[in-house]
């Protein structure tokens, strides 16, 4: 499998989860494409609406991971000085510790630098609201 065919998926209407992908694409090298699931083609990357919402997604042919785990790959893909850090958030009692955190920081993203009150909606109330516009 190519590089190339790695795809990491955030959600693109979080400006918090937005200003993450800013930062990867800027700093952190990787081949993988970076997109916003609002984007994706999720049929073809095999992964739910619902999980795209639940956690950012990092997508291969042979596997697919979610949340801390899946920053986990995206960093171990990365440059050399990323890598160590891609390894220690894979191990797993980190990573045991990881989820938990993650799960805050996602249910409390519009609270964090670059978040704003969109980020704490379902996309339901989102997709209701520009409708509204």
């Amino acid at each position: 499998m190519h590089e190339e065919q790695h795809t990491f998926v955030y959600d693109g209407d979080c400006a918090f989860c937005t200003s993450c992908a800013n930062f990867i694409e800027k700093h952190v090298r990787t081949r993988a494409k970076v997109v916003p699931w609002q984007w994706a083609d999720l049929d073809a990357l095999g992964i739910t609406q619902q999980e795209a919402e639940d956690a950012v997604q990092w997508v291969e042919i042979s596997f697919q991971r979610s949340g801390p785990d899946a920053i986990a790959v995206l960093l171990r893909r990365a440059q050399w000085y990323w890598k160590p850090f891609g390894w220690l958030l894979s191990l797993k009692p980190v990573s045991f510790v990881m989820w938990p955190l993650y799960r805050w920081v996602a249910r409390n993203r519009h609270r964090l630098p670059g978040g704003t009150a969109a980020c704490s909606l379902p996309q339901a109330e989102r997709d209701r609201l520009r409708g509204q516009q």
